[in-house]
């Protein structure tokens, strides 16, 4: 069970049902689509898992782009899995639109930099590739085609990441607003790979633990392939004590990473819980016209 993948609907490498067929392969039962702020690929994942008998059972979902209290205080980016939520929400459906806004701008600001800085960079073309949740990705791609930095990776390490020559800040969604938006919605939230050292700052576990006793987080990944093993334990440990639901997950993107899919996964007993807790939308089930 791999509850947390992306496809070119946002940053990944594989269409949506293309996902779907390397699910297959990798011997995958249940998968969570969750693009970048967007739903746009469920619809050709879903016909994919109508479609094949021995697909894996879909959860529709999305990851948004969220801000937190950082452990200095300050704000911070954090990511929010949002599963089975219905699409049609007023609220969330005006912010899903509001968020893609504010990634084409702030791409165009950081094609601009690159643009300045003498990279023969072509805004509109990039933003048409990248679709509609255009990310930093789609930039390091751009820049890997270039032959400014060898890997996508190599691209995050310095011009890209927070704080780099070519970053640009963008307005996110406040973490607590995202998590009501997403349980009022029927959804179940579930704050992403929290304690990511490598990516940068991180948010404060009193952030974490605000939401946890509110009673509307849903619950965190735990296991996660940027995960150390104490800080596993920690995220179980809160999530055991506040009675919140422990996923685990690949975090696929294709070939933009070189994790696997299912090189980390979900408990059946934690995946009952969070079918139990979501009243927004159904699964998928392969073979049928559920």
């Amino acid at each position: 069970m791999d509850l947390h993948t992306h496809s070119t609907a946002s940053d990944g490498t594989d269409s949506p049902a293309g996902v779907v067929e390397a699910a297959i392969d990798a011997g995958v039962t249940v998968l969570a689509l969750t693009d970048h702020d967007t739903t746009a690929g469920w619809a050709e994942a879903e016909q994919a898992v109508r479609t094949r008998a021995d697909a894996p059972t879909l959860v529709r979902g999305m990851e948004m782009s969220c801000t937190g209290r950082g452990e200095d205080g300050d704000p911070v980016t954090v990511h929010l899995l949002a599963y089975l939520f219905d699409a049609d929400d007023p609220a969330l459906k005006e912010e899903r639109r509001r968020l893609r806004e504010e990634r084409e701008l702030r791409l165009r600001r950081m094609i601009g930099k690159m643009a300045a800085a003498g990279y023969d960079v072509d805004a509109d073309a990039i933003l048409d590739a990248a679709g509609p949740s255009a990310g930093r990705p789609h930039l390091a791609r751009a820049l890997v085609d270039l032959g400014v930095v060898s890997t996508v990776g190599e691209a995050f390490e310095d011009l890209l990441k927070t704080g780099g020559r070519f970053y640009v800040e963008k307005t996110d969604t406040p973490l607590d607003d995202a998590v009501a938006m997403i349980a009022a919605a029927g959804g179940v939230s579930v704050i992403a790979h929290a304690r990511a050292r490598k990516r940068g700052r991180l948010l404060h576990l009193d952030h974490i633990l605000d939401l946890a006793r509110s009673g509307v987080l849903g619950g965190l990944e735990v296991d996660h392939p940027d995960h150390g093993p104490a800080d596993t334990e920690l995220l179980r440990g809160i999530a055991r004590e506040h009675g919140l639901i422990t996923t685990g997950s690949s975090d696929y993107h294709g070939t933009n990473k070189t994790t696997p899919l299912a090189a980390r996964t979900t408990d059946p007993e934690q995946y009952a819980m969070l079918l139990d807790r979501a009243t927004g939308i159904d699964v998928v089930l392969p073979g049928s016209s559920r």
